[in-house]
């Protein structure tokens, strides 16, 4: 199964932590990452959140596509319960 294809013409997203892992609060920094999970029918992907200082998942999605709304459907949980978007 392929799900990476790197021979485009698209921009490329700017790395903003140039491997600087460190984080001295909650909410600084959060890492996402997408997988994929076999089931019993079929693949299904899971789009994760991490909070870099404290390890924990704070978000997440699950789908059976790889569109760009997975990873963004991961982030309202975590933006609300953070303080971090309006009210």
């Amino acid at each position: 199964m392929r799900t990476t294809d790197s021979r485009h013409d698209f921009p490329i997203a700017p790395n903003l932590l140039e491997r600087n892992f460190i984080a001295t609060a909650p909410n600084q920094i959060w890492l996402a990452d997408i997988t994929y999970v076999e089931t019993d029918q079929d693949w299904l992907y899971l789009a994760t959140v991490m909070d870099l200082y404290s390890r924990k998942i704070v978000g997440w999605a699950m789908a059976d596509h790889l569109r760009a709304e997975l990873p963004l459907a991961a982030l309202p949980w975590p933006l609300q319960h953070s303080g971090l978007a309006p009210a």
